[in-house]
């Protein structure tokens, strides 16, 4: 398992499922974790599990699609642990629907949380993970880890908007890996596939086999598959790793 004591990550939508799973095995590997949700109070559960690690956790409320409301989140990771060396932007939110009949508002709901949220927070860590020192000085940047999807590379009928934020993600990661890896900052996305969750368990047995026969290895991805990847993407062994997509979908697409 990575090392990351002394760290501090910041990851968002980690009320519950993939984000929750990442931020508490970043925690278990030794960083300090701010996590934030739209409510603060939905971050609970997440931060006593975080804190149960024996690290410090920081549980915050926050609009992703506010560019004010993600400087203050920033500002008040930093000024309650120090610095940000991890950024995982996790939030996202789907609005499906066919796109002829798809309304603006569900196309603006989701490209402003999945796209509009990933660039703010981005942009708001740039600067203060530029100012991040090593023991002996030098420039010690920090990781910048998207969430982007398999349908982003794909596209699937029905999510239109989804895919489009997803597609969005997967370029700005390779825009910012461009534009901040002179200051030692990396930036890479992991895209899932099907992943097990509350939605994928209550699918008719014949459309979950419709979609178990796309995947070589013929089972669902789990949010602990998802969070040892970003794991490895926080710490060092993947230190001379950027502006990469790293699909875990098992075998769906290559």
């Amino acid at each position: 398992m990575a090392n990351l004591k002394g760290k501090v990550a910041l990851v968002t939508g980690a009320a519950r499922g993939i984000g929750a799973e990442i931020a508490k095995t970043l925690a278990a590997a030794g960083a300090d974790v701010a996590v934030c949700d739209l409510k603060a109070e939905w971050c609970e559960e997440t931060v006593k599990a975080i804190e149960a690690c024996g690290v410090k956790g920081l549980g915050l409320g926050v609009n992703v699609a506010v560019s004010s409301e993600v400087d203050a989140c920033v500002k008040e990771v930093i000024a309650k642990l120090g610095r940000i060396d991890i950024m995982v932007n996790n939030a996202g939110i789907t609005k499906d629907g066919l796109l002829m009949r798809m309304s603006d508002e569900d196309w603006d709901a989701v490209l402003n949380v999945n796209l509009k949220g990933t660039f703010l927070f981005t942009r708001a860590v740039a600067r203060p993970m530029m100012k991040n020192k090593a023991d002996d000085g030098t420039q010690q940047g920090g990781s910048i880890i998207n969430l982007a999807s398999v349908v982003g590379i794909m596209g699937n009928a029905g999510q239109a908007n989804y895919t489009a934020s997803k597609g969005g993600v997967i370029a700005l990661t390779k825009t910012t890996a461009k534009e901040l890896g002179s200051r030692n900052i990396r930036c890479n996305a992991v895209a899932p596939g099907f992943i097990q969750s509350k939605m994928t368990d209550v699918l008719p047995e014949d459309v979950r086999q419709a979609y178990m026969n796309q995947i070589p290895l013929k089972r669902f991805g789990t949010v602990q598959d998802i969070a040892k990847c970003v794991l490895w993407l926080a710490g060092d062994d993947s230190a001379y790793v950027t502006g990469q997509i790293i699909s875990v979908n098992g075998g769906m697409i290559g």
